[in-house]
């Protein structure tokens, strides 16, 4: 009863009704994925609050930076007596400044997720996932009392995003670990990319509660969010199951049983993986007891292109995460300059077409059992999808609403695919079986790699965005090349696997 009073949700321990008989396997992974939703989720809304407040804090429109992409009067935009910023991020550098509280939370966010994996892979990813909430929960709000304080000290501000991006980067290696868990492989693309739905729905939820209090302080762009966080971290306490073997049940990926020819394929990759020194003989054939370490995960097939093509789709994703408000409220449409308000509403139609975008991926990469293939199509799409919204998205609220939406719809498609589905994966592929705690850490890896892109483009795009926004769409397109450049290889693969299983059911139909 001790143990399982360490291990099991109190829910379960004061509720027993939760728990098997009375409910079954497919109750319990609902659950999970509800759970978990709603903890990612919630971390995503407390990270959106800087990109709304950032056209509060910095430059105003009519400056010389948003000038250099309009020739309007001053006079059309939706400008108020209180657009004159909040020092140290008001002045002619003002979004250098903004871009490097971006990569204040995000560097320290990508470093904290490679000792998060190592740690979750080892420790009760339940208490682990609630200890980053809140203090997640807790760094955001401090950040938004700078605004009652009347705190103007860039140390306070990065300080706190530095904290507060250690405690994020422990959600994301917990939450697919635990969903790796109670799921199998079996239609992972579709279950993940609705599940990976989070990501946008937490960013559509932030912008709303930060873009509706901006008015009455930007401090409460903040407070709000981080209250949520705590929130949901309450309740992941309370209800959230880690592994299916606490409540009696089989571990999922135990229900697939394998075919001669797909058993002795695994032991030779597991003998090439024993030259190499990934696993150990001897633990092949017996229970997994320790987490694979850092390095060998590295060297696992697959994982270091995926992780190098979401360092340069994260960078994409994250600079739209952060800039977008800014971008719009700095970019006239239809001849008028937006509210802070509005364009912080606005901005969510990005994260709408990531939804769409996520599930989408998703369901083509399970029909056609390729993900790199499916990854590189949405790249590909998405290079002139950007350059039509650059070009046109000023035209017209309606085009802007619409290539705003297929470029979230594109952009977000391999960035959700990659962190999820490709990620559990490859973390628990058939050669690691011998050590299947490895979820955290490959998870960790692959996001982790993806987080220092993340890292990296709000910065540039600080940088970048005073020579003019043709600039930044630019970066981000290059970015988006290579990131289609690091999975040619693991493309032609699949396309060869296709291929080779394609003639050799042809030649056992003419045998026949």
């Amino acid at each position: 009863m001790a143990t399982e009073t360490l291990t099991l949700a109190p829910a379960f321990i004061l509720f027993p009704i939760l728990k098997p008989p009375h409910r079954p396997l497919i109750f319990h992974q609902v659950l999970v994925l509800i759970i978990t939703f709603l903890a990612y989720a919630s971390f995503h809304a407390s990270r959106k609050p800087p990109s709304i407040v950032k056209s509060v804090l910095g430059p105003s429109v009519g400056s010389n930076l948003s000038m250099a992409d309009s020739n309007l009067d001053p006079a059309q935009s939706n400008l108020s007596p209180k657009d004159t910023g909040w020092v140290p991020f008001n002045g002619s550098d003002g979004t250098h400044r903004l871009g490097e509280l971006d990569l204040a939370f995000l560097s320290s966010y990508a470093i904290g997720m490679y000792f998060a994996g190592h740690f979750g892979d080892r420790i009760d990813l339940r208490l682990f996932l609630v200890f980053g909430m809140m203090g997640s929960g807790l760094l955001t709000i401090i950040f938004g009392l700078g605004y009652w304080f009347d705190v103007h000290s860039l140390g306070y501000f990065m300080g706190v995003q530095v904290v507060c991006g250690l405690f994020q980067s422990i959600g994301w290696p917990c939450v697919v670990a635990i969903v790796g868990n109670w799921f199998g492989k079996d239609k992972r693309g579709l279950i993940m990319g609705v599940w990976n739905s989070h990501t946008s729905v937490g960013n559509i939820v932030g912008s709303v509660i930060a873009s509706g209090v901006l008015e009455i302080g930007w401090g409460w762009s903040f407070v709000v969010p981080g209250v949520l966080v705590i929130v949901v971290g309450i309740i992941v306490f309370s209800f959230l199951v880690v592994h299916p073997q606490d409540l009696g049940f089989e571990h999922p990926g135990k229900e697939i049983e394998m075919n001669v020819e797909e058993e002795n394929a695994e032991n030779l990759e597991k003998e090439e993986l024993e030259q190499k020194g990934l696993l150990e003989k001897e633990n092949l054939d017996s229970e997994p007891q320790a987490a694979i370490g850092f390095l060998e995960a590295w060297k696992l097939p697959g994982v270091a292109p995926f992780s190098f093509c979401l360092f340069f789709s994260k960078l994409v994703a994250y600079t739209f995460l952060y800039w977008l408000p800014f971008y719009i409220r700095h970019t006239a449409v239809a001849g008028v300059h937006l509210s802070h308000k509005t364009a912080g509403i606005l901005s969510t139609i990005f994260d709408v077409g990531g939804v769409f975008g996520g599930i989408s991926a998703g369901f083509v990469s399970d029909i056609i059992a390729a993900r790199a293939v499916t990854s590189i199509a949405f790249l590909l799409l998405s290079i002139p999808t950007l350059i039509l919204y650059r070009a046109y998205g000023s035209i017209s609220m309606i085009t802007n609403i619409s290539l705003m939406f297929l470029s979230g719809f594109l952009v977000n498609g391999p960035y959700a695919l990659i962190t999820t589905a490709v990620a559990a994966d490859l973390g628990t592929q058939d050669l690691i079986k011998g050590n299947s705690r490895a979820l955290a850490t490959v998870t960790a890896i692959i996001d982790g790699t993806g987080s220092v892109g993340a890292a990296i483009g709000p910065l540039l795009a600080g940088y970048v965005s005073t020579r003019g926004w043709n600039s930044v769409f630019f970066m981000l397109i290059l970015a988006i090349f290579f990131a289609g450049l690091f999975l040619i290889r693991v493309a032609k693969s699949e396309i060869e696997e296709k291929l080779n299983k394609g003639e050799g059911f042809w030649r056992s139909v003419t045998t026949n």
